[in-house]
This record gives C-alpha cells, sequence and structure tokens, in this order.
C-alpha cells in the first residue's frame, strides 16, 4: 500500500515536498488555507521571481540550520533544481548569477508546479487550516479547524513563518510544531526596511543613492553593505538595509541601541575597488578641490552634483549652513561638518517594518532537533521544509532555493521511511 503523506501549507518548499512524495508513489494531500497554492511565489522579485543564485552556500544563511545547509544542498542544489524546473518545461534566464524563469514571470515557477502536482493527481484542499496534529504509535492525524480527521503515515510542516502573513504565513506552523514538543526560536521579521527616529525623512522621501551602510549594535560596527539605499517618508530602505534587518531586528528586540552609519561616497572608501574619483583623489583632497575652485557659487550650488541634490540640501541644513552663502564664507567648522556627513551619516533605528512588510522570518523551528532529511527527532514521520525551519538567507534567491531543496530532500525521505 502507497505511503500516505500530508504537506500542510501549498507554498514553495510544501509544492516541491508533495511533488518528490509523489514520484516516489506516495499517495500525497496539501492542505492549502488559501483559495489557491503558491500565492506568496506571485510577489517574489517584483513578480518575476528570482528563484535561486549560482553563488551557493551556507555563508549566505543565518539561523540554527546553518549547519545544514551545504548538507541538504549536496542532496538537491542548483545543479538539480535548474533541471527540475527545466524538465517541467521552464526555461531560465542568468543575469549575473541570479536565476530567473525565461518568461520574467513569477507565475511561470507556479504554474509549471501546479501542473506536475495535477499529473500526479497530488489533492489540493484549499481554504483548508489545520488546527492540530497528533502522533500515535506509527500513525499521523491532521484535523482541520472545520473538525475534519484523517490518518497519514507522515506529515510534512510546510506552513511557512511569520512573513507575509496575508500570504497565509501567520505563525500558525510554530504552534503546531511547539503542541509537538519542538522548540521555536523567536520569530522577527527579515529582508526588510528600517524605520528611524529622526524627523526630515519626508524631505527625502523617494531617493535613491549608492551607498555603503554600516549596522552599529551599542555603538559598535558589526556588518556593512553596499548598493542602491532607498529614502523613505520614515527611514531607509533597499537591499543593502534588508540584508542588515536580520542583525538589527534581533537587536532591537533584546533591547540594545541600533544606528546605520551611510557613507554616500562610498569610492573613497579605502576597502572600496574604486577608491576616488581618480586613482590618485582622496577624500580630503576632493574636498580640498572643491573648496579652491567653487569658492564663489552660493552652497546650494556647490553642494549640487555631489550626490542627489535632495540629500545635499539636508546636509546644508544639518551643518546650519544657509542654501544662499557663498562656499568662500563658510567656517572651517562647518566645511569640516558638512564633509563628514556626506561619508559618515548616522541615524537612529527605531525598529523594523512590521512581519506584514518583511519578505521573510528569521527564527522558527530549532534545527538541532531535526535530522539530516529534515525529519523530527521528537516525533517520527514529522518533516519540516522552507522557511518554517530556523533558517533565512539573505536577498538574492537564497530563500527560494532553501524552500526547493529542503522540500525536495524532506519529500524525498517522508515518501521512502
Amino acid at each position: 500500500m502507497d505511503r500516505r503523506i500530508a504537506v500542510i501549507g501549498g507554498g514553495a518548499a510544501g509544492m516541491m515536498a508533495a511533488v518528490q512524495a509523489a514520484r516516489r508513489g506516495a499517495e500525497v494531500t496539501i492542505y492549502e488555507r488559501n483559495d489557491r497554492v503558491g500565492k506568496k511565489i506571485l510577489s517574489t522579485g517584483n513578480g518575476k521571481c528570482n528563484f535561486s543564485n549560482e553563488l551557493m552556500g551556507a555563508d549566505y544563511y543565518y539561523g540554527s540550520g546553518k549547519a545544514l545547509i551545504d548538507t541538504i544542498y549536496k542532496r538537491f542544489g542548483i545543479a538539480e533544481t535548474k533541471k527540475f524546473f527545466e524538465e517541467l518545461g521552464m526555461r531560465i534566464k542568468d543575469r549575473n548569477g541570479y536565476l530567473y524563469p525565461a518568461s520574467e514571470q513569477a507565475s511561470t515557477v507556479l504554474d509549471v508546479l501546479r501542473y506536475e502536482l495535477e499529473r500526479l493527481q497530488v489533492r489540493i484542499h484549499t481554504e483548508q487550516k489545520v488546527s492540530s496534529i497528533v502522533h500515535k504509535q506509527d500513525t499521523m492525524i491532521v484535523e482541520t479547524t472545520e473538525h475534519k480527521k484523517q490518518k497519514y503515515d507522515a506529515v510534512i510542516l510546510a506552513c511557512g513563518g511569520k512573513a507575509a502573513p496575508k500570504t497565509g504565513s501567520d505563525g500558525t506552523g510554530f504552534n503546531l510544531a511547539k503542541k509537538l514538543g519542538h522548540r521555536i526560536v523567536p520569530a522577527v521579521p527579515a529582508l526588510t526596511a528600517l524605520r528611524c527616529e529622526e524627523d526630515f525623512y519626508k524631505r527625502v522621501a523617494g531617493v535613491r543613492c549608492d551607498a555603503k551602510i554600516t549596522l552599529q549594535i551599542d555603538g559598535h560596527p558589526v556588518n556593512s553593505e553596499r548598493g542602491e539605499l532607498q529614502w523613505t517618508d520614515y527611514g531607509i530602505s533597499g537591499i543593502p538595509v534588508f540584508q542588515l534587518s536580520r542583525e538589527a531586528a534581533y537587536a532591537l528586540r533584546d533591547g540594545r541601541d541600533v544606528t546605520v552609519k551611510i557613507n554616500l561616497l562610498p569610492d573613497f572608501d579605502k576597502d572600496s575597488e574604486n577608491v576616488g574619483i581618480t586613482n590618485s583623489t582622496s577624500y580630503e583632497e576632493f574636498w580640498a578641490a572643491r573648496w579652491a575652485k567653487q569658492g564663489q557659487q552660493t552652497m546650494e550650488q556647490f553642494v549640487t552634483g555631489v550626490v542627489n541634490k535632495k540629500i545635499g540640501l539636508l546636509f546644508l541644513k544639518l551643518s546650519g549652513i544657509k542654501e544662499t552663502e557663498t562656499a568662500e564664507r563658510i567656517s572651517q567648522q562647518c566645511r569640516k561638518k558638512l564633509e563628514t556627513l556626506f561619508c559618515s551619516f548616522t541615524v537612529m533605528v527605531r525598529e523594523t517594518n512590521s512581519f506584514d512588510q518583511a519578505q521573510v522570518c528569521a527564527g522558527g523551528i530549532d534545527c538541532h532537533e531535526v535530522s539530516e532529511v529534515l525529519e523530527s527527532r521528537i516525533i517520527p514521520g514529522l518533516f519540516f521544509v522552507g522557511e518554517i525551519l530556523d533558517i533565512d538567507g539573505i536577498c538574492g534567491g537564497y530563500n527560494l532555493q532553501w524552500a526547493w531543496s529542503s522540500g525536495s530532500v524532506a519529500g524525498r525521505a517522508a515518501a521512502e521511511r
């Protein structure tokens, strides 16, 4: 008799787990609380679905499961993922290592998965929320909120974490796992924007600029990123901010002081590959030349062309300099203050954006409690995949790759156990 497997959650990891289990002869049922599966996939990569990355490995991940990454990816990694989707008919586009469907439509990824689920005759129960999972001897009993019960040989929890709760990831999976005896690492929003204390943000909202940003906790630098910084009406956003938001979120949760130092002229950074405007120009020389050559200009004219003009005018105000003053009349003290703002502008972080705006959730089921095939060490026949585990990656297709790999490994193991 075929093994009966329930997959709780019809997102990326859940669908992949269902496909792999069904391909190995299991009778698979997906329980999805939304009116359709794969809802969250449609919003990934701004609707284009950056589903993986050619640069892959544990260094791009955080959490108690970091040590599991390379083990899982040896079983099902990038090559297997590409082959899987190509065999389903999806052409792949490589943009500097970032992998997308050639159609540039996230719906393509979802469609080929749905077609394969249909071909494999996987049962899909939509608008079905699981209220409890009970383990009795070698059987798993799944009960929905409508009090419908069904017995299975194995259950794969793929409910997600808490990010984007409108798509179904509202922490329900954590509650189910906790009732079965698993420890949950406290969850915080990750890959999200930072809300800051200062009152000037509406003046520069919408500005995008190249910057190096450094996260500081209790005054000590802990991590840096460079990329396109986006200024919002409440703080800062953009990929470099997203990459640092996880550490910021945990520090804020612990009541620590969190600041971000912003360098808007990162090419002058000694660690930069492109030092200076010219190969021989230092930061000090750049400003000395500017004060000397443009001394007759008003300060509004003087800051024009250094970075986005809105930022330049903001820095004038913060330096106590009037826009109408001529550059040659500015005191050395004010000059130094202005120069410092361009390379070392520090903002105070009050909080991260909520789970509603977060791309992923950090935290989840403690990975020390799962095996190398993601089976519970507490409840035999119970598996975990995707974001429900305490594993989260940086921007760039890493979280979807974890979904594909974890789903594949657990789905196969559940069917073959």
